[in-house]
């Protein structure tokens, strides 16, 4: 079952409560009788799994078509200097 924060909107109290999703929310402080209001804490957020980190997002068809490419034109320029010149 969750917890949930409640504060008095009189007195400022602030209490936890364990409750089910079918039970309702509490209205009435304890302490002084006053109205309460539910408080939303943050969340934590845990990043799992591909694409939150930047070298993710790149794909690796890139890096090994310019490493393919360089290869290329570094072979074909030595290929052209061992045919002579007719």
């Amino acid at each position: 079952m969750p917890m949930y924060q409640y504060q008095c909107t009189d007195c400022a109290e602030g209490l936890e409560v364990r409750q089910s999703f079918s039970d309702a929310a509490l209205t009435e402080c304890p302490t002084c009788g006053g109205s309460l209001r539910k408080v939303f804490g943050s969340v934590g957020v845990v990043f799992k799994g591909s694409g939150f980190y930047r070298n993710d997002s790149r794909s690796t068809s890139s890096t090994s078509s310019s490493s393919s490419s360089s290869t290329s034109s570094s072979s074909s320029s030595s290929t052209s200097g061992d045919s002579p010149a007719a």
